[in-house]
């Protein structure tokens, strides 16, 4: 018997304001996949991810994790099975909160520790999920007093906490800098190589930030899938040129990365 994908978004549109910001864009995700979601800004890429992460619903269309179906099943308890980054994320929590209590809170999918209880076990798994990120040492430190890199390995710590069925980054490269951003694509290239990690999805507007050895990826423009498949069906010149409406040359690098420039 075929096993439910992690991830399954079928046939999705959204409309707010009477803006069509989705129209029809479908995704599956099975549990060994690594996937970009790639569009320049506008392109609806963040609604996306907000949808898969059941923090907004669609208008129209099935978000399904691991065979449980948004609209008929508890929406607090599937949160727990997806580990989620966003851009915006950091400035949600709590400066003065310890990075080990900022991981426990994604027990609950919550913001606060107080909020709900927690025990010696939920403690020792967050300070395991810190020591995989390489923060392992920051456990009583404040959240506040991290770098940004440091921060984002906290929030990707987090994103591990309850052994998701998959993990969404929405631009977590969005506040470092170059230093930063280097740290986070090594540490994402540890999680693609694991075979024990659960599935990926990355969404950015940047080539040059994406770890190697992802193997599926979506483009989108203007709210819709230009295309999808196999990483290196997908990521061409030819293509990226038409979803970022300029002529850009694909390049890899001899370390796997990739990086893309007018040609």
């Amino acid at each position: 018997m075929t096993s439910a994908p992690s991830l399954d978004l079928r046939d999705i549109s959204v409309v707010r304001d009477g803006r069509l910001l989705l129209d029809d864009v479908s995704l599956r995700v099975d549990s060994d996949e690594r996937w970009l979601v790639l569009g320049a800004n506008g392109s609806g890429k963040t609604t996306l991810v907000r949808i898969a992460a059941m923090y907004d619903h669609p208008t129209r269309g099935s978000v399904s994790v691991v065979g449980e179906t948004l609209g008929s099943t508890d929406v607090r308890t599937l949160r727990r099975r997806i580990g989620y980054v966003s851009a915006s994320l950091a400035g949600d929590l709590r400066p003065a909160l310890a990075a080990c209590d900022v991981v426990m809170t994604a027990r609950h999918a919550a913001l606060e520790p107080w909020w709900h209880t927690y025990d010696d076990a939920d403690r020792r798994r967050a300070h395991e999920c810190l020591e995989r990120m390489g923060v392992g040492g920051f456990s009583e430190r404040t959240f506040g007093s991290l770098s940004s890199g440091e921060q984002q390995r906290v929030l990707l710590a987090r994103s591990l906490m309850n052994d998701p069925d998959v993990v969404l980054l929405d631009e977590p490269s969005a506040r470092l800098d170059l230093g930063g951003r280097e740290e986070l694509v090594a540490t994402l290239s540890n999680i693609v190589d694991d075979r024990s990690a659960p599935a990926l999805v990355l969404v950015t507007h940047h080539l040059d930030e994406v770890p190697p050895r992802m193997t599926h990826a979506l483009l989108l423009r203007s709210g819709r899938v230009m295309t999808s498949g196999h990483f290196d069906d997908v990521i061409t010149s030819d293509n990226l040129s038409e979803c970022f409406g300029m002529r850009l040359r694909v390049e890899r690098r001899a370390n796997g990365r990739m990086s893309a420039f007018a040609a």
